[in-house]
C-alpha cells in the first residue's frame, strides 16, 4: 500500500475508464468495509477496487488515504475519474466518490442507501459538504 507519497496513473486515459467502471457498478450493494462488487463496497473500497481494476494501483481502504495520495486540483480541472471529497462525519475526507461528468459522481454512500449510485455535486445533502477535489492523473 502506498505512503503518504503522491501516486498517478501511467496513463490519463485510465481515468475515463475508471469512471465508466464506476459508472457499470450502479446498483451494486453497499457493505460497510467491502471493497469487492460481489460482496458489496462502501466508498473507498469502491474507488481502491476500481483503480486496482483499470491501473492496478493499489490504493488505501480509506478516503483520508487515498486524499493524501492523491493530487488536489479545482473544481474547474475536474474530469471523468478523478476523485471527489466529502465532510460526512466532521472530518474533511470521510466520504469519497468518483466524478462521472456532466456534474455526477459515483459513490457508495451508506448502509442506510443500500446501493451504490449517482448523485449531483450541485444539489442535495453532498452539494454542501464538499470538502475537496483531487486526482489519480499524472501533472500536465
Amino acid at each position: 500500500m502506498p505512503s503518504s507519497a503522491q501516486v498517478s496513473l501511467n496513463d490519463n486515459g485510465q481515468a475515463q475508464e475508471a469512471a465508466i467502471y464506476a459508472l457499470a457498478l450502479l446498483d451494486s450493494h453497499y457493505r460497510f468495509g467491502g471493497r469487492n462488487p460481489d460482496s458489496g463496497l462502501d466508498c473507498s473500497g469502491m474507488v481502491s477496487w476500481i483503480y486496482e481494476q483499470v491501473a492496478g494501483l493499489q490504493l488505501p481502504h480509506n478516503a483520508a488515504q487515498i486524499a493524501g495520495v492523491s493530487r488536489p486540483i479545482g473544481r474547474d480541472a475536474l474530469q471523468p475519474g478523478d476523485l471527489v471529497f466529502f465532510n460526512t462525519s466532521g472530518k474533511a475526507h470521510s466520504h469519497m466518490g468518483i466524478y462521472a461528468g456532466d456534474g455526477r459522481f459515483i459513490h457508495a454512500p451508506s448502509t442506510r442507501a443500500k446501493y451504490v449510485r449517482a448523485d449531483d455535486l450541485d444539489q442535495g445533502w453532498f452539494s454542501k459538504r464538499i470538502s475537496g477535489m483531487r486526482t489519480l492523473r499524472r501533472p500536465n
